[in-house]
Order: C-alpha cells, then structure tokens, then sequence
C-alpha cells in the first residue's frame, strides 16, 4: 500500500515541496535562478512554482530584490501542531515504520542523567514480539542505540570505554567491536546489536538530536534473532534515519551545518 502510494507522487507537488525545504533551510532570500540551481529544476518550472507558491502566500517576494523567502501562510498549516505533544507528532512516523517493515519499535527518551527510557511502543499487527515494559531504563551506552548516542556526540575512545563498560551485556561484543560500530555509526547514522544487550534479539537504531547536537531521542526496531534477513534489518535501519531526520528538522528544528570548506 506505502509503496503504490510512493508510485503516485505528483512530481508538480514533489519540486513544490522541495523549494519550501531549500528556503526553510536557507532562512534568506533567494533569487529563484538560485533556487532553480539547488533544486535542480530549471528555471522555467522553479519560476512558475515560485509565482504559485507566492499567490498562496506560502512563500513570499520581494519584488525590488527580485528574491524569496519562506511566507507567513505557512503558518496556518503549522499553528495547530504547534503546542502539540513531540511524542504525538513523532507516532504516526513510528506506527508507518512499524507496519511497513513489520517490527516492533520502541521509543526511547534520552535523559541528561545517562539513561534512556521507553516512553512508547509500535508494533506491526500479528507478529511475535518481544516484550519490554513501558517506563523501562537502560545505560544511554546500551545496545544499538549507545552506539549512535557516542557517535552523534562523536565521544572520544576513552569515554566511549567507560560508557560500555558500564551496561550490563548478555553478551558482550567486546568494545573494539563496539568502537567500530560507534565509527561506522557517524558515517551512517545507525547501528546494529546482534544479541548482545539481550540474547536472542535483534536492534537496530538511531537517534535525533536536537537544534544544539545532542541526542534526545532514541528509535530502536527490536526483533527476535531470525525473523528478518539482513536486507530486511538494512530496510528498517534507512527507515529510522530518515525518521531521525525528520524529526530533528520538524520538532528540534536542528539544521545541518554547512560543510567545511
């Protein structure tokens, strides 16, 4: 169903909202051969949007700069989410992941105290699970997800040591293991524990940090050891760091730094 619907998207609709990310990314004015520029669209068909976007008020333009920027009638899309709880507006996110992949994700707060807790749970209708108590807590270093943790604060070896050394495995990689999955983890974003917090399960995770870099939410798909091939579990993973992304622009309202030069 998720897929057809993917198979339908409107192209028209598709560069509109590729525009309104570039100008909500950039917070300036824009020219829109800029824009044509960064969005890969020609300037024709950049233009043409522009002027539509502009006529509803979403994107507004100045005509004596000839540029345009992000315009107030978003607003009346984003008021009602406004006050609204973070934990409600990531759900329908982790409830499309959970059946569409066909797991269990469990979402994790990340607290300032070295810990993460399980504040909530999706689970893809009749498949058998494993099952962990809302509220539980675990060492933020733990399994899949303290792989991310140490690599989105891109810890130092040392801290990263004593961070593993204090979770209670059932199973323990070994922490030169652990250390390549945090060094691969800031390269990809997410990481794997192949039954070493828990024997017998499978996690995958990623986490989202918020506007100033530090991780504040915790996503980890858990299954049971045999339940999914590898492709599957690679599927899940690009799930979770898309969702990541979303929600640290979304809710976080992080933005990616520029790249060095």
């Amino acid at each position: 169903m998720h897929d057809m619907q993917r198979q339908k998207s409107v192209p028209a609709v598709q560069n509109a909202v590729t525009i309104l990310r570039v100008l909500a990314a950039r917070g300036a004015p824009m020219g829109a051969t800029q824009i044509a520029r960064e969005t890969e669209l020609n300037v024709s068909s950049a233009f043409n949007i522009l002027r539509t976007l502009s006529a509803e008020g979403l994107v507004s333009f100045d005509p004596e700069e000839k540029s345009y920027r992000i315009g107030m009638g978003l607003m009346e899309f984003a008021a009602p989410i406004l006050g609204a709880n973070p934990a409600d507006l990531i759900r329908p996110l982790m409830n499309e992941i959970a059946e569409r992949q066909q797991v269990m994700i469990a979402l994790w707060q990340i607290t300032e105290t070295g810990r993460i807790v399980l504040i909530d749970r999706f689970t893809a209708p009749r498949i058998v699970q494993a099952v962990i108590s809302r509220n539980s807590r675990l060492p933020v270093f733990a399994g899949a997800i303290g792989r991310c943790y140490a690599a989105a604060l891109d810890l130092g070896r040392e801290a990263v040591r004593d961070g593993y050394d204090g979770v209670r495995w059932q199973d323990a990689p070994g922490f030169e293991a652990y250390w390549r999955d945090v060094e691969r983890a800031k390269e990809t974003g997410t990481a794997f524990d192949h039954g070493n917090l828990f024997r017998g399960l499978e996690i995958v995770a990623a986490v989202a940090r918020d506007a100033t870099g530090t991780p504040r939410i915790g996503m980890s798909s858990i299954t049971i050891t045999g339940q999914h091939a590898r492709a599957d579990l690679d599927a899940v993973a690009a799930s979770l760091v898309d969702a990541a992304g979303q929600i640290e622009r979304n809710i976080f309202g992080r933005r990616e730094r520029a790249p060095k030069t």
